[in-house]
C-alpha cells in the first residue's frame, strides 16, 4: 500500500497515523490495474480531519504540471517546475479569512476555507486531477469519483512525490466506507484524458456546438422587454444561424424568487419572450441561480429553514453577490419540491428550452447533515439534472467534475472583463479576461468529454468596453478554436463591416483540432491548430492580449 498521512479524531482524541492499521480503523486497499480504491473500515466512529496518500514520482526538467481550480471560475493552468503559484496575493488571503470579511461571503466561491494556499516553488494543487506533462506524454493523477468527497491533487516537485488529499470534513465513518477512487494513467494528451473518462465512465451529453447570444455583458442587470426584442431582431436577420438567445439576470424580482418577475420590465410576461425567441427560430434560454436566495426574496423572508446553516444553527452567508446570498439546502424536501416546481414552471409552462444555472458551488459551501462537500455536490447536480429532464443546461459557478456528464454544456474559466488588463488584490475565482483565456485554453481536454466547454462571451462592439479592435479579435480567436459554445452580448445591429465579419467567421461551424497550446516563454502562449484541415499557428501574450509573430 502506499504511504499515508491520517489525523483523525475518535473517542473524543485526537490522533494522527501513517498506517493502514489502527486501533480505531484499518485502511484497505484495493488495486485493479492503475486504479486504486482505498475504504476506511472503522472500528468505532472516526472523524478524519486529513486523509493522504504519497505517491512517489520522479520528476524531470522541462516539464508542465497542469492544476484544475475548485470551480468554473477558478485559474486554471499549467506551470513549469520552477515556477510558483502565484495568482493569490498574500493580502488577499488574509482578507477572506478576516472574521468580518468571512460574515459577508467573500471568498466563499473559492477553496480558501479549505486548503492552505503554496508560496513555494515547484509546490502546486488543484481539485479532482491534473497531469504532469512531458512532451507530448501526460501523467494524469484523477479522481473517479467526489461522491465520497473533493479530491485534492498536490504536485511537491522538491520531495518527487503527488499526494492525494481528501476533503472529508463533516463525515463521521462508522463501519467500512469507500473514501478514495483514483487512478494514474499515462499516456499521449488525447489518449491518456479518452482513457480518463472512459473508466470514469462519463460521456458528454451534448454533440454539436452551439452560438448566441445573452444579455448580460452588455447590460447587466438593466434588462427589459424592449432590449431582448431590439437585439433578437438584429441577430435574426443575419446570414448565418444563431442557435440561442439567453435572457440572463435582471428579469426576476429577487434572486431566489425565479417565478416573480418584475412586470415592468417584460410585461407581456417570460412566456411570451421564449414564444418571441422561438418565432425567430432560436432556443430560448433563461440564466437562474438556482440555490441561492438573498434577504429581500421571498424564500429568505417565509422559508428560512430552507437555507443552509453552519455547526452553531446560523445562516450561512454562501457570497457576497447581490447583497449577499445564502444557499438553499438540497435535502430539506420542501426546499427540493420548490426547486423542481420553478424548473417545471420555466421549462414547460414558459417553454424555455436552455437554462443558465449560476453559482452551483453555493451547494456545498459547508458540508451538511453528515455529508462531505462532495458528496452534496454530486447530490446537488444530481438534483438539478432530474428536474430539468432533456432539454439544456449550461451549467456555471460549479466544481467542475460533479457536473461531468450532468451539464451539457459548461463555464470553464472566469467571466470575462470588459477590458484586458489583470486588476489587483483579486479573489482567483473574480472576473479576469487573462484568467479565461487560460482556462480556456488548458481546460481544453474537457470539451467533448465532460460536456461542451463554453469559454464565455466574445465581444465586438466599441461602447461599454475598454479593449482594443486587436483584443477583440483575438478574444474572438481564442473561443473559435478552443470553444463550444460561442455567446455575444452586443447589439449586432450596430457591428460595421470588419466587426460583422469576425462575428460570422467565430461562430461559423468548423472541423478544429488543437495540436499543441503551452506557454512558449512568461505569459507567452502558442497555440498550433488545424481548421477544416488548414494548419494555423497563433501566438500572443495571455496578460495584454497582444498577438506576436
Amino acid at each position: 500500500m502506499e504511504k499515508l498521512f491520517i489525523t483523525y479524531t475518535a473517542n473524543g482524541r485526537s490522533f494522527t497515523c501513517e498506517s493502514a492499521e489502527t486501533e480505531h480503523f484499518t485502511v484497505e486497499e484495493e488495486k485493479q490495474g492503475c486504479r486504486t480504491k482505498l475504504y476506511i473500515n472503522a472500528k468505532t466512529p472516526v472523524c478524519v480531519q486529513k486523509f493522504q496518500v504519497m505517491l512517489p514520482y520522479g520528476y524531470e526538467k522541462g516539464q508542465r504540471v497542469f492544476v484544475n481550480g475548485y470551480q468554473s471560475w477558478t485559474d486554471s493552468r499549467e506551470y513549469d517546475l520552477d515556477e510558483e503559484m502565484t495568482s493569490l496575493s498574500k493580502f488577499t488571503e488574509r482578507y477572506v479569512k478576516n472574521p468580518l470579511v468571512k460574515r459577508i461571503g467573500i471568498g466563499k466561491s473559492g477553496d480558501y476555507f479549505i486548503c492552505d494556499y503554496p508560496r513555494q516553488k515547484g509546490v502546486f494543487y488543484g481539485f479532482s486531477y491534473g497531469y504532469v506533462r512531458t512532451g507530448e506524454r501526460i501523467d494524469i493523477f484523477g479522481s473517479l469519483s467526489e461522491r465520497c468527497g473533493f479530491t485534492i491533487v498536490r504536485f511537491e516537485a522538491g520531495n518527487s512525490r503527488v499526494i492525494i488529499e481528501k476533503d472529508l470534513e463533516g463525515v463521521t465513518f462508522d463501519g467500512k466506507t469507500l473514501v478514495a477512487d483514483f487512478a494514474v494513467i499515462g499516456g499521449e494528451y488525447d489518449k491518456a484524458f479518452d482513457d480518463y473518462f472512459e473508466m470514469m465512465g462519463v460521456k458528454c451529453r451534448a454533440n454539436e456546438p452551439k452560438c448566441g447570444y445573452t444579455t448580460w455583458y452588455n447590460y447587466y442587470g438593466t434588462i427589459n422587454q424592449d432590449i431582448v426584442m431590439r437585439d433578437l431582431e438584429s441577430l435574426s436577420r443575419l446570414e448565418e444561424k444563431v442557435d440561442i438567445f439567453q435572457i440572463d439576470d435582471g428579469y426576476q424580482k429577487a434572486i431566489g424568487d425565479w417565478l416573480e418577475t418584475k412586470g415592468e420590465k417584460f410585461p407581456n410576461g417570460m412566456k411570451a419572450a421564449a414564444d418571441a425567441i422561438h418565432e425567430k427560430n432560436m432556443l430560448a434560454g433563461l440564466w437562474l441561480a438556482p440555490l441561492a436566495a438573498t434577504a429581500n426574496s421571498s424564500v429568505y423572508k417565509n422559508h428560512k429553514d430552507w437555507l443552509v446553516r453552519d455547526a452553531k444553527g446560523k445562516l450561512y452567508v454562501a457570497g457576497p453577490n447581490w447583497g449577499p446570498f445564502y444557499a438553499i439546502d438540497i435535502y430539506n424536501k420542501e426546499a427540493a419540491d420548490y426547486i423542481r416546481n420553478f424548473f417545471s414552471v420555466i421549462l414547460n409552462d414558459w417553454g424555455f428550452d436552455m437554462v443558465k444555472l449560476d453559482f452551483l458551488y453555493a451547494a456545498c459551501v459547508l458540508p451538511i447533515h453528515g455529508k462531505s462537500r462532495g458528496e452534496v455536490m454530486c447530490d446537488a447536480m444530481d438534483l438539478i439534472r432530474d428536474c430539468v429532464g432533456d432539454k439544456l443546461i449550461l451549467g456555471c459557478g460549479v466544481p467542475l467534475m460533479p457536473a461531468f456528464g450532468k451539464v451539457d454544456f459548461c463555464r470553464i474559466g472566469a467571466d470575462v472583463d470588459l477590458c484586458w488588463r489583470r486588476k489587483k488584490h483579486r479573489i482567483r475565482e473574480d472576473v479576469s479576461t487573462p484568467n479565461t483565456v487560460n482556462c480556456t485554453i488548458f481546460r481544453r481536454h474537457l470539451n467533448g468529454r465532460a460536456f461542451l466547454n463554453d469559454p464565455d462571451v466574445f465581444l465586438l462592439r466599441d461602447n461599454n468596453l475598454d479593449m482594443t479592435f486587436e483584443q477583440k479579435k483575438l478574444l474572438a480567436k481564442i473561443n473559435g478554436l478552443f470553444g463550444s459554445l460561442l455567446f455575444v452580448s452586443d447589439n449586432v445591429r450596430d457591428y460595421d463591416e470588419a466587426k460583422k465579419q469576425v462575428f460570422l467567421d467565430t461562430i461559423r461551424k468548423k472541423n478544429v483540432k488543437i495540436k499543441k497550446a503551452e506557454f512558449c516563454e512568461k505569459d507567452v502562449i502558442t497555440v498550433e491548430y488545424t481548421a477544416d484541415g488548414v494548419d494555423g499557428t497563433l501566438k500572443f501574450n495571455s496578460e495584454t492580449g497582444t498577438v506576436l509573430k
